[in-house]
């Protein structure tokens, strides 16, 4: 890989990697802001707790994990592993693993793009080069996190030693499990579908929750796949469709009263789309990631 941008700067390679990890960290902050300052329907905000948890536990667990995941010269693996240990040691339960497995690799990216080297193409070098010891770290961390839902695998299950690097792990698991799915395609679903949502809303609190509705009408929400099944997974996307038609036609939601009883209604069964919320949190990731160091080039913020 090229050099950050920063040493073409005027800084040491290193000084470079340290502003980038810095910059990192400020931008994953950032976005776990977004993530409950946006109504999300059924999952947890300021405005709405939710599932026996309180917005101050994702703060909390979002500060506690932004140093660790950002770590200057870090494996993914070992981002992952230590931001999740520190995000569960700060909150007790776990708030943000799915948040976790997908922002980690892009600021292990984010150090390397800039220079002509986009942050997707630094991303897709990062998960071709995933090795066996970040797969070990990583089911390390999943298993301290205990998502529900998790059940068991007939290959590479969480609760064994992994015996492949993390990409062919998370290969097995694509076809169930959409963060899984990223891993294979360099967060194909964050780029193509979540950005220019988040763009086109003006990003914010209204790029979030537009991001987020374009993932839970697009395709079944894993977590609630794992939960209540891919039936009630595809209610959800139908009840999603109609709000993330008014979200592309820019009319606000929150002056809404039917789109916090719809918000209400979920938590009320039980169901919690927090897949699309990852993914709407590591698409606002690089929105920030990229208006820290921005690419080379017009048009060249995303892809």
């Amino acid at each position: 890989m090229r050099p950050p941008a920063g040493a073409a700067a005027g800084l040491s390679p290193m000084d470079a990697i340290a502003a980038r990890a810095e910059a990192g960290r400020q931008a994953f902050l950032a976005a776990c802001a977004l993530d409950v300052q946006a109504r999300k329907p059924g999952n947890v905000s300021l405005a709405s707790p939710g599932h026996g948890m309180q917005a101050a536990q994702f703060l909390a667990s979002a500060a506690a994990a932004a140093a660790p995941i950002s770590s200057a010269g870090s494996s993914t693996g070992e981002r992952i592993e230590a931001a999740v240990r520190a995000s569960w040691q700060a909150a007790g339960c776990n708030t943000n693993l799915g948040i976790v497995l997908l922002c980690a690799p892009l600021l292990a990216a984010f150090e390397h793009c800039g220079g002509g080297v986009t942050l997707r193409e630094a991303l897709d070098a990062v998960l071709q080069g995933l090795n066996l010891a970040d797969a070990r770290a990583a089911y390390r961390a999943i298993a301290l996190a205990r998502p529900g839902g998790l059940g068991s695998a007939p290959q590479q299950d969480v609760n064994a030693a992994p015996t492949v690097n993390l990409r062919e792990a998370m290969a097995l698991a694509a076809g169930r499990d959409r963060i899984a799915h990223q891993y294979l395609h360099a967060h194909a679903d964050v780029f193509e579908l979540g950005a220019p949502a988040f763009r086109a809303a003006g990003g914010g609190t209204c790029g979030m929750q537009s991001a987020f509705l374009e993932f839970l009408a697009a395709f079944p929400d894993s977590h609630i796949v794992r939960k209540q099944g891919e039936a009630m997974a595809q209610c959800v996307m139908r009840e999603a469709a109609p709000w993330r038609e008014r979200a592309r036609r820019a009319e606000p939601l929150d002056g809404d009263a039917a789109f916090a009883r719809w918000d209400e209604d979920l938590k009320s069964r039980g169901l919690n789309p927090g897949t699309s919320a990852d993914l709407a949190v590591a698409t606002a990731l690089a929105a920030e990631l990229t208006l820290s160091f921005p690419l080379s080039g017009p048009g060249m913020e995303y892809v």
